[in-house]
């Protein structure tokens, strides 16, 4: 069966005017239309070249690029670097076309060519050079791959920033503009990266990577930074320029370098694509099984840069090709109270079990929240009398009504003694024995606030994996349904990652922080609390992290309800309508997730999730 038939005559004639139509500035808008129209004939790839269409800097955009680069008092000179080596002259010539469109005139373009053997490269090279005053060449005499080879490039370079361009990409006219941009308006930015996709042999766009702001978590899974990568020279100077060894991943090498030398206000992202990153057999653009020197050039560079930081740790192969930290466990193992307020139903005193039965960590207790009223039942009676023996438990109960989340939490946190906090809802169970052990390890991190976990509905797909600002009004969470094992967006569900939030329903945290916050905000008795308290913890300057290491079954709201329930539908909106009260500028912009992603609960990381 034909997936898109062939055209009618209808679609035919669309075809020729769309096409006709790039011819005439006069009709952009009308082009646009048709391109739309033809994307949604063609499938999604037709869909998102439709996109890229739209962000093309048109008549109109051109002219006021031109007067916003003309109003800059200090426009920045950025030097573009460009190492070449036998690169097919096709290739060649489109990116360093692409360089010498650019809107942004205040470029210079260093090429350095790693005695290439062809004199057509060469060539081209050269006439480069002699055609436009802002292109400067170097001609290496011998090999030196493609780190030494850069480091040329780098030392041709005068501007005060330097850009990471391979010799058969291509960049958007607009690219440089929007760096300079950035530059202008935050003088001291070190690092500036953007979001990127992939073009092939027939320049068709597809494979877009919309990227989150600086995730330093993620940058041990995944070089997060890449195209296009901007830097400071003075930085990637003292950073002793690319490393040679670390051929293949040398730009996430000198990426890791950089930002240990600077601070993460200083490292900013521009959500736009900038960069067309060429997907030929050859490139790791296609394939990273292309080139496995790359794979374990970056497994190097990782654990270079945590050992730098006196973080003991391996690096294996993740799902997806990606990596995986292997945090050093302790010789001794901090005391963890686990949190666990209940009913104590049916769901739970099985979770209770498997959690006692299931979970490896040498060193817990488990504080179990419990109302006199439910406490009383016979069932649950007979069940805490059974726990009598269970020295790792301590039964807390209260009275108070209607029920509160927040204060319950708090209430039981008061009678913790561990030096970590666990707040574990009643009806999660554990699937990987360690998964404890895993969040507390990434607890330990210097800079960490809290810690959250991969979470599963029973049918095996992802209730949990992080939560997105924004989502519904306040927030939701991250790749819901989506098949267990499942990499998700540019393995987004497969990775550790910094977030602005995770679920409390599995959550790990210093007590002192958790005590130096005031726990949970009473004020917020249903829902939200724990984004709350998440956003808190980011305020006081401490990190989010998620890790799929840690996984768990959920059987959401099993206990108590879910949040917008008839019964309490009203409190669930006026939770809603508090968050947006305090956090609307913060819930409306995840540094996060890409403002060009949907924000439909739908359609999160670009899964449909129907």
């Amino acid at each position: 069966m034909l997936l898109f038939p062939p055209p009618s005559g209808r679609w035919r004639l669309i075809d020729r005017l769309r096409r006709a139509a790039k011819s005439f500035p006069l009709a952009v808008k009308a082009k646009r239309r048709l391109d739309a129209l033809v994307a949604r004939r063609r499938g999604p790839d037709a869909r998102y070249a439709a996109w890229v269409a739209r962000q093309y800097p048109g008549p109109q955009e051109r002219a006021r690029i031109a007067a916003d680069v003309a109003a800059m008092t200090n426009p920045p000179l950025i030097s573009v670097l460009m190492p070449v080596y036998e690169t097919d002259p096709c290739w060649l010539g489109a990116a360093i076309g692409s360089i010498r469109a650019q809107l942004y005139p205040h470029w210079e373009l260093c090429l350095s060519d790693d005695a290439s053997t062809r004199a057509d490269v060469r060539a081209m090279l050269m006439a480069a050079a002699a055609e436009d005053g802002r292109i400067k060449l170097h001609l290496r005499a011998e090999r030196g791959h493609i780190s030494a080879n850069t480091n040329s490039a780098l030392a041709l370079a005068s501007g005060e920033f330097v850009a990471l361009v391979d010799a058969d990409d291509e960049l958007p006219p607009d690219a440089l503009y929007w760096i300079a941009r950035e530059i202008v308006a935050h003088p001291d930015v070190d690092m500036i990266f953007s979001d990127e996709d992939k073009i092939n042999a027939k320049g068709r766009h597809f494979d877009p990577h919309f990227k989150g702001d600086w995730n330093p978590s993620l940058m041990l899974g995944q070089n997060a930074f890449s195209h296009l990568g901007v830097f400071r020279r003075s930085l990637v100077a003292a950073a002793g320029g690319l490393r040679e060894g670390f051929e293949g991943s040398q730009d996430h090498d000198l990426a890791l370098r950089c930002a240990e030398l600077t601070e993460p206000a200083r490292i900013r992202h521009v959500p736009r694509v900038l960069y067309h990153w060429r997907a030929l057999p050859q490139s790791t653009a296609s394939s990273p099984a292309v080139k496995p020197y790359a794979w374990q050039a970056g497994r190097r560079a990782i654990l270079e840069h945590l050992a730098r930081q006196g973080i003991a740790a391996e690096v294996e192969p993740g799902v997806g090709g990606f990596y995986r930290v292997r945090y050093a466990r302790p010789a001794d193992w901090p005391l963890v109270s686990i949190i666990v307020p209940s009913r104590l139903g049916e769901v739970a005193r099985r979770s209770l079990d498997a959690l006692f039965a299931g979970s490896t960590y040498p060193h817990f207790e488990v504080i179990l929240a419990v109302g006199t009223g439910d406490a009383a039942r016979p069932e649950a009676a007979a069940y805490l009398a059974a726990l009598g023996g269970q020295r790792r438990l301590r039964v807390v109960t209260y009275e108070r009504a209607p029920f509160n989340y927040s204060w319950v939490n708090n209430h039981a946190a008061r009678q913790a003694r561990g030096d970590y906090l666990c707040f574990l809802n009643d009806d999660v169970t554990p699937i990987t024995p360690d998964w404890l052990e895993e969040m507390v390890l990434r607890a330990r991190l210097p800079g960490v606030g809290a810690v959250g976990a991969m979470l599963y509905y029973p049918d095996d797909t992802i209730q949990h994996a992080g939560v997105i600002l924004g989502i519904g009004g306040v927030a939701d969470h991250a790749h819901r349904h989506v098949r267990r094992g499942s990499p998700g967006y540019f393995g987004r569900a497969a990775l550790d990652q910094d977030l602005s939030c995770v679920t409390a329903a599995a959550m790990v945290m210093p007590r002192r922080l958790f005590e130096a916050l005031g726990g949970f905000d009473e004020a917020l008795p249903c829902a939200f609390n724990d984004v709350d308290l998440c956003l808190r913890i980011r305020r006081a300057g401490q990190r989010i992290l998620w890790t799929p290491q840690a996984e768990l079954y959920h059987h959401e709201s099993l206990t108590f309800g879910p949040h917008d329930s008839p019964e309490r539908t009203g409190q669930f909106l006026k939770d809603v309508a508090e968050m947006r009260r305090r956090w609307a500028t913060a819930l409306d912009a995840d540094p996060f997730y890409n403002p060009n992603l949907s924000r439909d609960i739908r359609w999160q990381w670009g899964v449909d999730q129907r």
